[in-house]
């Protein structure tokens, strides 16, 4: 007989404490996933993937120790806790480490609110064939598009359930369903190729797979001709597909675990401006039909709206139970855990504020710069914040896009940069982070 990932989250915690756990908590997951692969109106590649992955960590005092499988018998539930519970009378102590006290716990856990699951059934693999299909015929009827690189259809349904031996006992189901098109312009050494996609919790929301290639193609086209701008200081507009890197930055930087580790160049910044006056960066973790909304963190603690940056200052930390403890503070709810590790600090999704003007307003203003709408490598000094990148787009001169730019690299340092962000009013309401077109002056690039 089947079980519950409920059931099986409590038979762990109660192995646990059986072999000699002094406390436990445990997690199941339970996934379905397909991906549909089209090149060439030609089905290359069809998968298809379940499995039910289960995860233990036991406490012997203030030692700790992880196991997790994919077989869910008795006998191993059993092995997995004996397992654990004797390493973790070999581990070393750690005073961080522990569950939550039950005062602290989640209470309202009713997922149904966050509204993360299609209900339709799973849909058909010749269909989602049929739908990258579509997304490739549209792509390939652009003028200038000669091939594809890739069509993919995806859909994914997860189950998770957590439960510890402080009470705790709560899951959700998330389901997703995700349209992908990469299409190349030009031949050998002039190929350029760009993409779309989107990807949403309930099928009704995803755009329709035609504009989705049409976009791709589109885009693709657009970078036909691209060439190296000039080397020297520049404004640059980064792009909303790629502005949300940014801020990326901002969270990595202010995660607990960095902070605790003394690797963060935002060390002895709370309190200090780090965002123009008036912009908030505000972490939003009940947005209904967003992947990754949750009402409870990895330890089991309420999530709740925060703001990361208020009117450009910094606030704090991002903290699970366990870096919370180290640096003296509280948890924040942050907690993230897969089932074969310990918890650490985690953002689900996160907004910051829009301006009032359009991306193509922030062109104007700009004059002359580039426009960001790739990047790829990465050279970020985690203690100073010194920021590298290569990046392609388009030139723009008195405020219009004139040609499209490749293999250039953009420069400066992440405090001075983020200190003097314009953000424009297009982001994505949909996406995890809702992060617009960023312009900042004085940046330096290096091309011809």
């Amino acid at each position: 007989m089947t079980q519950s990932l409920a059931d099986l989250t409590h038979r762990l915690i109660t192995a646990a404490t059986s072999a000699g756990a002094d406390a436990a908590d445990a997690l199941a997951v339970d996934g379905t996933s397909i991906s549909i692969d089209v090149r060439n109106s030609v089905l290359e590649e069809a998968k298809r993937s379940e499995a039910t992955d289960i995860g233990l960590r036991v406490f012997v005092g203030q030692k700790s120790a992880n196991v997790s499988a994919s077989d869910t018998s008795d006998r191993t539930i059993e092995e997995m806790a004996a397992r654990a519970v004797a390493m973790a009378k070999e581990a070393p102590d750690d005073p961080h480490a522990g569950i939550a006290d039950a005062a602290q716990l989640a209470t309202d856990i009713d997922a149904g609110m966050l509204d993360l699951v299609d209900d339709r059934a799973e849909p058909d693999p010749a269909w989602m064939e049929d739908q990258a299909r579509e997304a490739e015929a549209a792509a390939m009827s652009v003028n200038g598009v000669a091939q594809m690189d890739s069509t993919t259809a995806a859909y994914g349904r997860r189950k998770i359930h957590l439960a510890a031996t402080n009470g705790f006992s709560g899951g959700y189901e998330v389901t997703a369903s995700t349209l992908s098109c990469v299409a190349i312009s030009g031949s050998g050494a002039g190929m350029e190729r760009d993409y779309d996609y989107d990807s949403r919790i309930h099928l009704a929301d995803r755009r329709a797979a035609a504009d989705i290639g049409r976009t791709a193609g589109e885009r693709a086209v657009r970078l036909q001709g691209a060439r190296k701008p000039q080397t020297g200081t520049y404004p640059v507009v980064f792009d909303e597909r790629i502005s949300s890197s940014l801020i990326g930055h901002v969270l990595a930087a202010s995660n607990g675990a960095a902070v605790a580790r003394g690797s963060s160049w935002l060390l002895d910044k709370v309190g200090e401006r780090i965002l123009p006056d008036g912009i908030d960066l505000i972490e939003t973790p009940h947005r209904a039909r967003t992947y990754g909304s949750r009402l409870f963190d990895g330890e089991g603690l309420p999530t709740t709206d925060r703001m990361i940056i208020e009117k450009g200052v910094l606030t704090g930390w991002t903290l699970d139970l366990a870096t919370a403890r180290k640096l003296g503070l509280q948890s924040t709810g942050n907690a993230a855990r897969g089932t074969s590790g310990p918890p650490s600090p985690s953002i689900t999704h996160v907004a910051l504020t829009q301006g009032r003007q359009s991306q193509a307003d922030l062109l104007r203003d700009m004059g002359t710069g580039l426009l960001i709408t790739s990047m790829i490598g990465s050279t970020i000094n985690p203690n100073t914040g010194d920021y590298s990148r290569g990046a392609s787009g388009f030139w723009v001169e008195n405020g219009e896009i004139a040609y499209p730019v490749n293999e250039c690299t953009v420069a400066g340092n992440l405090l001075d940069m983020l200190g003097r962000i314009v953000p424009a009013n297009d982001a994505r309401a949909h996406l995890s982070r809702v992060v617009p077109s960023l312009m900042i002056d004085g940046m330096t690039l290096a091309g011809a």
